[in-house]
């Protein structure tokens, strides 16, 4: 799944919040508490690629993608893992990016 968010930040301020914030961009999913463990960010230039996983109960799978920060975008490529089965994609999508475009005003 992809999601481009706008932003008006600059291109340093953009890449520092996906740097807090990747967990946080999958928090609040109506699937109960979501617990999220073992993050894994790694920056090459203006890309980061990340994993995590995610717990529900006895649910546990990986999640995992890639964000782009340009000067004026965000562009998060998402795999979400079992996760992706339990939520229509365009809910997820709707999710993802009402997170990240809170996280970055």
């Amino acid at each position: 799944m992809r999601v481009t968010i706008a932003h008006s930040k600059s291109k340093q301020e953009a890449k520092d919040v996906v740097e807090r914030s990747i967990d946080h961009i999958f928090t609040g999913f109506n699937l109960g508490a979501i617990q999220f463990t073992d993050q894994r960010k790694d920056w090459t230039g203006d890309t980061v690629t990340f994993s995590l996983m995610a717990r529900l109960g006895f649910l546990r799978t990986a999640i995992h993608g890639s964000a782009i920060v340009t000067d004026h975008e965000v562009t998060l490529d998402v795999d979400l893992g079992l996760l992706g089965k339990l939520i229509p994609e365009q809910a997820a999508k709707t999710q993802i990016e009402g997170r990240v475009k809170g996280l970055l005003k």
